[in-house]
């Protein structure tokens, strides 16, 4: 195998790329169905966040811009995802994992379930995190690449270019 061959980036693997779509389609759809559970019912489905108390009433109504950032909160790194820019979905994962981290914060600060804190918030932080890694360092063939590092091993000129090859050629007809 010569240098040239074992210089050319590998590609990330199929089942990598498979299970971090996969990851960011659930991390994409969860939000949007707990947003919509906020919108459509928010006074039944603020239980389950972890705070001791909720308002209720035409308080409640608030419930509902949580229901409103969590459904764009999915629909970022899934529409990101849907138009082919990988990388900008990992990216906006990345930064989303910022709102379960709040949302954990949040909980602990105001004497709120411990157990919601860590088990529904940070560990929902953690997931994306993990999987927006797994996105971010995706490794991709360059253009041309394959074919330059498969010229070489047949020919056996690592290193050299087209350029250097032609200035030989002219050398010798002269």
């Amino acid at each position: 195998m010569s240098i040239a061959t074992t210089a050319a980036r590998p590609t990330t693997t199929n089942l990598r790329v498979r299970i971090a779509t996969v990851g960011t389609v659930l991390l994409g759809l969860f939000p949007l169905w707990f947003g919509l559970g906020y919108i459509l019912a928010p006074e039944s489905t603020a239980p389950g966040f972890g705070l001791p108390a909720w308002p209720h009433g035409d308080a409640a109504t608030f419930l509902i811009t949580k229901g409103i950032r969590d459904v764009i909160s999915g629909l970022v790194p899934l529409s990101l995802l849907l138009l082919g820019q990988r990388r900008a979905s990992g990216w906006a994962m990345l930064v989303t994992a910022l709102v379960p981290i709040g949302d954990a914060t949040t909980v602990l600060t105001h004497h709120g379930s411990v157990a919601a804190a860590f088990t529904i918030h940070y560990a929902t932080a953690a997931v994306m995190i993990a999987v927006a890694s797994l996105v971010l360092t995706e490794k991709t063939a360059q253009p041309g690449s394959a074919g330059k590092a498969g010229e070489a091993a047949r020919t056996g000129k690592a290193g050299t270019s087209g350029k250097a090859e032609q200035k030989q050629g002219r050398q010798k007809q002269s």
